[in-house]
């Protein structure tokens, strides 16, 4: 089939590559110059389904065990199997406790157990807990080595451009999938927008392996590492439709939760700052909706990276009229099933 898929961002590229890996003829157009205006550009890259689990239902978990395996075989050396950590204040270590009933696949560490993980954390926390088959990986680098695959294996993928400019024609198409996030609100019923927030903080003083995750009532935070001595910082999520920049509010909120995690972050270079409009619907979990020639992909609110692949297969099987896949995982990790609207029970 020609299929034509509208967006560049994490879920139109997975779509992409499902796609074109089942032997369709795909054409990528995004309206944006590059893919800074995707809300997956500003994501965490966190694989991260038992933590997830936390704050939301089984099917994130479910569906979202075979995204590492997916990742690293749609961009070999892109993901970085490390866990994840998740520590909290003295003062809040009810929330370790609180966190740990809600979700699984963790092991408690004690004082010299997270020091033995993270060294830079030493004498900071009393009891972590330690996800150990999660991952995660860089969304920069992981959007652009996978644009460039495609386009190296046959795809087309045009910046700049809209549905109906440059021969962009959806009669040209047999296919039309709609990828297009938050945009897409007016269009599709009950999309909403919910707006997330990101520093990136530059320091040669704190060394991390892994995401760490630090609990607190109020203001909870996600440290990301990435390369040459930079963390990516977030966890604002502003149930608010405005597009902008960050608030000086989510920026004292997130300094001071990092400076709570490690005193050097207090110096370091806030390197940048950045907010995106996370699509959504009431659920907060992504659906495939529309039919025949005509296909829409949205909803994935804080997990673009974590579902974008099974959703991405999902649409593949339709196509192709057949079962979807029961795991995206090689049968070497393990007999996780992907959740049940991988099985048909789509939107």
């Amino acid at each position: 089939m020609r299929i034509l898929v509208k967006g560049a961002g994490v879920g139109g590229l997975a779509a992409a590559f499902a796609l074109h890996r089942a032997g369709h003829q795909v054409t990528v157009c995004e309206k944006a110059a590059d893919f800074s205006a995707a809300a997956s550009w500003l994501a965490g890259g966190m694989l991260a389904p038992y933590c997830e689990r936390e704050s939301a239902p089984e099917r994130v978990l479910a569906d979202g065990l075979g995204a590492a395996d997916w990742w690293a075989q749609a961009v070999p050396g892109s993901v970085t199997r490390a866990g994840t950590l998740v520590v909290a204040p003295a003062r809040d270590e009810g929330e370790l406790e609180r966190f740990a009933r809600r979700t699984r696949g963790f092991e408690w560490l004690d004082a010299e157990g997270v020091a033995a993980l993270e060294p830079a954390l030493a004498g900071r926390f009393r009891r972590g807990l330690f996800f150990r088959e999660e991952a995660h990986l860089d969304p920069h680098r992981t959007l652009l080595a996978l644009r460039d695959r495609l386009v190296a294996e046959g795809a087309a993928i045009r910046f700049g451009v809209e549905v109906g400019e440059a021969g962009l024609s959806p009669a040209s198409h047999d296919c039309v999938v709609d990828c297009t996030g938050a945009a897409a609100r007016g269009r599709l019923p009950g999309l909403r927008a919910v707006r997330g927030e990101m520093l990136m903080l530059e320091t040669p003083e704190v060394t991390l392996s892994r995401p760490v995750r630090l609990l607190h009532p109020r203001h909870p935070l996600y440290v990301v590492p990435r390369a040459g001595g930079r963390f990516m910082v977030g966890a604002t999520m502003i149930e608010s439709e405005t597009q902008g920049l960050v608030s000086a509010r989510s920026v004292m909120e997130l300094l001071n939760a990092a400076y709570a995690l490690h005193p050097a972050f207090g110096e370091a270079h806030l390197a940048e700052t950045g907010a995106g409009l996370r699509p959504a619907f009431a659920d907060n979990l992504p659906a495939i909706t529309g039919e025949g020639g005509q296909f829409q992909i949205n909803g994935f609110y804080r997990h673009g990276f974590l579902l974008a692949p099974s959703i991405a297969e999902a649409l593949a099987a339709r196509l192709a009229k057949t079962p979807a896949p029961e795991t995206l995982a090689p049968e070497t990790s393990g007999p996780e099933k992907l959740g049940h609207f991988l099985q048909g029970e789509v939107a």
